[in-house]
């Protein structure tokens, strides 16, 4: 019996559809391989219920929200995007101090070293060999879908290169550029670096030798080596960058250079709290208190330390929104007690407390598990004006700092008077 009587034709379809289902099958995660690939997600999602500060996580459903995206971090494959899937998902709850960041980004290196001592157990097992990365010293921030670079640090490679703040990196090697991957494995080579500091302008190529970087020791390092005398009608005006604050060894740099280093003839100084980590604590402002006393030790080869130093002279404070955290507590103090000028832009306003965790992937995820108020009041998503607004547009700034002049021409006139 033909029960079929296109056989030939039906063949055909036949197997076309079962290709078909064949493919979708295949296609389609199986239940074990989903759950597999969400781990990371699920345990991340976990860790926030877990450990943020507001058990009402911020009033947002969060079964609901963990619910909305998974599917979405299901749907990439990439460790960037799957790291932007997650973030998406944490900005719900609308805090600092709330992130994730894969091992393909800076930042990673140096929150895992800021949080280390918290991180022991899992360090040994993810970074057996210590925390550092390839690197040329500089931070890059995405702007109208370009990268610029937003800050160099003293004495590293893009330094030395001569690469400067608003430089628009256009490729790195000839390849679109990656923070981490253009340098991973090339520590000591020649990387050619593809930049145009003119809005429009032509591209030149610059030469940077890679390093391997161990984020504490270079902001500490950064600090030493960036800090500089500028000379201004006949002032001496001392500068320093605190790239970091996680840590009492960065404020012991600070006052090393103040009391006996670069800066200690000089006759004002610029105290640049722009960009970088917070971790800053109140008392750090004693530093400019006048109302106490000096103290030194003197040992009998001569060598003097200071166990109490103050500094009396004119002072302003840098600060834009890049300066959080613990830096705007500092922000904060100096301008209500009246220390000196605050010149910038208004600060990040992410001042809660933050834990560090880090996933079964290695994945760093940081999370907001304290609220933080500065006498009495909160500053989480508010921030800290500047007593003197100078805004200052980093696309092809080509080194020029507005508000660093301004700081100079500040501390100029307080000087004469």
């Amino acid at each position: 019996m033909r029960i079929f009587p296109h056989s030939v034709t039906f063949s055909k379809w036949a197997v076309i559809a079962f290709a078909l289902v064949a493919f979708a099958v295949a296609a389609a995660p199986s239940p074990a391989r989903e759950g597999a690939d969400a781990a990371v997600f699920d345990e991340a999602a976990r860790i926030v219920r877990e450990n943020f500060y507001d058990p009402k996580m911020n009033g947002k459903d969060w079964d609901a929200v963990v619910a909305r995206h998974r599917p979405q971090y299901l749907a990439f494959e990439t460790v960037k995007a799957r790291s932007e899937a997650i973030n998406a998902m944490l900005a719900e709850l609308d805090a600092s101090h709330t992130m994730h960041v894969a091992d393909i980004d800076p930042r990673y290196y140096q929150l895992v070293d800021i949080f280390r001592y918290g991180l022991r157990d899992s360090l040994r097992k993810h970074l057996p060999y210590g925390v550092s990365y390839s690197g040329i010293g500089i931070s890059t921030r995405e702007i109208d879908g370009k990268t610029f670079v937003t800050g160099v640090l003293a004495g590293l490679a893009a330094a030395k290169a001569g690469v400067l703040v608003g430089d628009e990196i256009v490729a790195s090697d000839g390849k679109p550029f990656e923070a981490i991957e253009s340098f991973r494995g090339k520590v000591g080579a020649v990387v050619k670096l593809s930049l145009r500091r003119e809005r429009d302008g032509e591209v030149s190529v610059v030469d940077v030798r890679p390093e391997r970087i161990e984020p504490g020791k270079a902001f500490r390092a950064a600090m030493r080596d960036g800090a500089r005398i500028i000379e201004a009608d006949g002032n001496r005006i001392g500068y320093i960058h605190i790239w970091s604050y996680a840590g009492e060894r960065y404020q012991d740099a600070l006052i090393e250079e103040l009391s006996t280093g670069k800066l200690k003839d000089a006759d004002a100084l610029i105290w640049d709290l722009r960009d970088g980590w917070g971790g800053a604590q109140p008392r750090y402002l004693d530093l400019f208190n006048a109302r106490g006393p000096d103290m030194t030790f003197t040992e009998r080869a001569g060598k003097t330390d200071f166990a109490s130093f103050k500094w009396r002279k004119p002072v302003v404070a840098l600060v834009n929104g890049g300066t959080r955290s613990g830096k705007e507590v500092l922000t904060y103090g100096f301008k209500k007690y009246g220390y000196g000028e605050v010149i910038g832009t208004r600060t990040a306003g992410a001042l809660l407390a933050g834990r560090g965790f880090l996933l079964s992937d290695g994945s760093f995820l940081m999370v907001a598990v304290n609220d933080v108020a500065v006498d009495g009041e909160r500053l989480e998503g508010k921030g800290v004006a500047p007593t003197i607004e100078v805004p200052f547009d980093v696309p092809y700034a080509a080194g020029l700092d507005p508000q660093l002049e301004k700081a100079v021409e500040v501390l100029s006139e307080a000087t004469r008077g």
